[in-house]
Order: C-alpha cells, then sequence, then structure tokens
C-alpha cells in the first residue's frame, strides 16, 4: 500500500489545501493529512479543532485519515509508514522554502520522498492569512472555504468581537 502524509497547519482549511489533499488522494492508496501545531503562528483554531473540520469536509474519501502531530514531519512519516511527504506549491516563493525542507527531510529518512503538487491556479491566491484578514473585516469567505469552515470562522470572530 502506497501511503503519503500532507501535513500543514490547515489554520483554517482553505479550498487550495483541498485541492492539492484531494488530488494526492487519487495518487496514493492512503493518505494521512497530518495537522501540525506551530507555536510560532498565531493560531484561529484549537489543534483539535482542526482536525475536526478536516474530518468533516474530508468524510467522503475513504483513503484519507486526520490526525494531529507535533515534532518534525518526518518522524510523523516514519510512524506512519509513509513513502512520501505531499507538499502543496501556490506560487513561485513557496518554493524555496518548501525545497531547503524536502533537502532536510530527505536527509533526516533519505527514504522518504517529497511530492510537490501545485495548486490550480484559480486557488493560488488563497492562503490561510489571506482568509483570516478577510474574516477580520466581515468579508465573504465563500469562493475561499467550505461553507462548514466559513461557518465556523464566522463563531470565532463573532466572539472576538464581543469579548
Amino acid at each position: 500500500m502506497r501511503t503519503a502524509i500532507c501535513p500543514g497547519s490547515f489554520d483554517p482549511v482553505t479550498y487550495g489545501h483541498l485541492d492539492i489533499i484531494s488530488r494526492a488522494a487519487m495518487i496514493f492508496d492512503k493518505l494521512i493529512v497530518v495537522v501540525s501545531c506551530n507555536p510560532a503562528k498565531n493560531q484561529l483554531f484549537t489543534i483539535k479543532e482542526r482536525v475536526e473540520l478536516l474530518q468533516s469536509v474530508l468524510s467522503n474519501y475513504p483513503n484519507i485519515e486526520v490526525k494531529a502531530f507535533t515534532g518534525l514531519i518526518v518522524d510523523v512519516a516514519l510512524e506512519c509508514n509513509a513513502k512520501a511527504i505531499v507538499r502543496g506549491l501556490r506560487v513561485i516563493s513557496d518554493f524555496e522554502n518548501e525545497f531547503r525542507m524536502a533537502l532536510t527531510n530527505q536527509k533526516l529518512a533519505c527514504h522518504i520522498e517529497t511530492v510537490f503538487l501545485m495548486t490550480k491556479a484559480e486557488f493560488s491566491y488563497i492562503s490561510s492569512t489571506t482568509v483570516k484578514e478577510v474574516a477580520s473585516f466581515g468579508g465573504s469567505l465563500r469562493s475561499l472555504v467550505p461553507p462548514l469552515v466559513e461557518e465556523r470562522i464566522k463563531e470565532k470572530f463573532k466572539r472576538y468581537r464581543e469579548g
């Protein structure tokens, strides 16, 4: 069985993320979407909330599993018996950082490949940061995230404004 992991913070999950995930799910027998806890990032959702949101929006994919992780991506890949790490590229500027991470991961676990998938052009401008910024000003998220995610984001920002 060809297993891959697709790591990210997914805060929140966007249509760009879902494009990469759904296409990777067609390539691999099993895809494990691993949600990272990155203390350097200002998180809107808890790691538990992000896992639950991903499980909900990916429920139609029988070969996808979602789990949380902390630590090195290669350690999670080894734990999951993954043969590949799937990474999405939106724009050229993503490549330099992703390339550096891929080389580091290759040094740490030479038998695990990194597979890069370019997002479709219509999603290339979407980032979680952009989604949060649009939401903070009450803008429409309809073309950026699935309806469930939009609903949860609006709930979060409503609480922030009230609290």
